[in-house]
C-alpha cells in the first residue's frame, strides 16, 4: 500500500473502526482504473470519469452551489476525488457533514492514491456506507459518476437518489394545466360524477388474504396455481393491475377487483367482455370510453396528484395512494379493504427470464427488452435488467411498505426484484 493509503487508514480506523474493517474486504480497482488528462487530470472507472477532468474544484464548487444555502447539515453520495467534501467544509454554517460512501472499491482506490486527510480528519464529518441507511437523507448531492458505479450493497440507496433526482422530470407529463389532462377530466367528468366512490370498497375484508396482481414476467410462472387457488372456498381476493386482466383472462382466471389508472389504457386491455361481475376501480385520467364498456360496477378514487385539485373540489372521492404504477394504488386498495396479508404476484420490476411482461409480446407496454439498460438485484441476489422507471417504482412500493408495518406483505418470486419488506411466499417460491 502506498503512503497515502497508511496515513488516510490510520483516520479511518480511529475514527470509524468498523467501517474500516469492512472497508479493508473491499475488491482492488486498480486493473479497471484510468489516469484520464485534460486541464487537469482525473480517474475513469470502466469508462465513467469520476469528476471534471479539466479543473475538480470548479466542478466541486458547482455541485456545492445547487445545496440549499446555509444548511448546517449536508449529505453527499458518494466519495469521488474528495473535492466535494473539501469545498463544503469551508462553509462556516456547516456543522455536520455525512459522506455516504456508494462504491468501497472506488473509495480505496482513492485512499491509496490520494491524501484525504483534509476532510477525514474534520470533526464535522460523518463516513458511512449509504447501504447502511434504509433510506436517503436530505439535502443532499449525489455524485453522477457514482450513481452509475454504486455497488451492490448500495444499490438500493442509489435508486432512491436517482428517483428523488428524476422527480420533476418523471412529473412533467401530469401538468394540470396540460390541454390532454383538462380535456381528458372534462371528457370523464360525467363518469366521475355517477361512479360510487372507491371508499365503499374500504373496510369490506377484514382480514382476509389478498393476491394483488402485476404483470412482471415472473407471472406466468403461477398460472396454474393462481387457477387452482381461484376455485378454492375460502380463498384468498385476487386484485388484478389492469395490465394483467388480458393474460388472466387468457389462462382461465377471474379476477374479482381490476385496478386502472393510465391514461394509455386502451380496449386491448380492459376488453369489457363478461365483465358483469368484476369491479372496476379507477382514476380520473382513464380512458371514458373504456370505463363505459365495462360491464361491471365502477368505484372512483384520486391520487394525492394536483392534477385532481380542481376535480376535488366539484365531486368528492376518497384516494389511493400512487407513486408512479398502477401497482401502488392497487396494494393501497387492498391495504384499505382490510387484507392483512397480501402476496405479490408479477412484482418484478424488472425483465426476469429476457422478457419484459408476463402475456405480451416484447415492447407491447413500453421499451422493449433491448433498451434495459439499469439493474436491479433480484431474490437470489443476482443482477436483473430493468429501466429506469421501474426501479423509481420499486423504491416507492418499498417506502409504502415500510410505512404499514401492521400488514405482511409477501413475494411470490425470486426472479424479479428484491423488494425490500417483503419475505417470500413459500407456497409459491421453489
Amino acid at each position: 500500500m502506498s503512503d497515502s493509503f497508511d496515513h488516510n487508514a490510520q483516520v479511518i480506523e480511529r475514527r470509524w473502526p468498523a467501517l474500516f474493517a469492512w472497508l479493508s474486504t473491499e475488491p482492488g480497482m486498480q486493473e479497471q482504473a484510468e489516469l484520464v488528462q485534460g486541464l487537469g487530470s482525473t480517474l475513469s472507472i470502466g469508462g465513467i470519469q469520476l469528476t471534471s477532468r479539466h479543473d475538480r474544484t470548479r466542478e466541486a464548487r458547482l455541485q456545492a452551489a445547487s445545496l440549499p444555502p446555509g444548511s448546517s447539515v449536508v449529505h453527499v453520495y458518494g466519495t469521488g476525488l474528495g473535492d466535494l467534501p473539501t469545498v463544503l467544509l469551508e462553509g462556516a454554517d456547516l456543522q455536520r457533514l455525512y459522506v455516504h460512501i456508494l462504491n468501497g472499491a472506488i473509495f480505496m482506490l482513492t485512499l491509496q492514491l490520494l491524501d484525504q486527510r483534509h476532510w477525514l480528519d474534520d470533526p464535522r464529518v460523518e463516513l458511512r456506507y449509504a447501504g447502511d441507511s434504509p433510506e436517503i437523507c436530505q439535502p443532499f448531492f449525489a455524485l453522477p459518476s457514482e450513481m452509475l458505479l454504486a455497488d451492490d450493497f448500495n444499490a438500493k440507496i442509489r435508486d432512491r437518489l436517482l428517483s428523488e433526482v428524476h422527480l420533476t422530470f418523471n412529473n412533467r407529463e401530469f401538468d394540470p394545466q396540460s390541454p390532454e389532462i383538462v380535456q381528458r377530466l372534462q371528457e370523464s367528468f360525467g363518469l366521475v360524477s355517477q361512479d360510487a366512490d372507491v371508499a365503499e370498497l374500504f373496510a369490506t375484508c377484514p382480514g382476509r388474504e389478498v393476491y394483488v396482481i402485476a404483470t412482471g414476467p415472473s407471472l406466468e410462472q403461477h398460472f396454474e396455481q393462481l387457477r387452482a387457488v381461484r376455485e378454492q372456498v375460502p380463498r384468498p381476493l385476487f386484485i388484478s393491475v389492469d395490465t394483467a386482466y388480458k393474460p388472466l383472462r387468457e389462462h382461465g382466471i377471474k379476477p374479482d377487483v381490476v385496478v386502472s389508472i393510465d391514461q394509455r389504457i386502451g380496449f386491448r386491455h380492459l376488453p369489457p367482455e363478461d365483465t358483469g361481475d368484476i369491479p372496476l376501480v379507477y382514476l380520473p385520467l382513464s380512458d371514458p370510453r373504456v370505463l363505459a364498456a365495462w360491464q361491471g360496477a365502477r368505484y372512483v378514487g384520486y391520487s394525492a396528484s394536483p392534477v385532481y385539485a380542481a376535480l376535488r373540489q366539484q365531486v368528492s372521492r376518497a384516494e389511493l395512494y400512487v407513486g408512479g404504477s398502477v401497482i401502488h394504488p392497487a396494494v393501497d386498495l387492498a391495504v384499505k379493504m382490510g387484507a392483512q396479508r397480501i402476496t405479490l404476484f408479477g412484482a418484478d420490476f424488472a425483465f426476469p427470464m429476457n422478457k419484459t411482461h408476463a402475456g405480451w409480446n416484447d415492447g407491447d407496454l413500453g421499451p422493449a427488452l433491448s433498451q434495459a439498460r439499469y439493474w436491479v438485484l433480484d431474490g437470489n441476489g443476482e443482477r436483473v435488467s430493468t429501466q429506469l422507471n421501474f426501479r423509481s417504482y420499486l423504491c416507492e412500493l418499498e417506502r409504502y411498505i415500510a410505512g404499514h408495518p401492521q400488514v405482511q406483505f409477501f413475494n411470490s418470486s425470486r426472479a424479479g426484484a428484491m423488494i425490500v419488506g417483503t419475505t417470500f411466499n413459500q407456497e409459491f417460491v421453489q
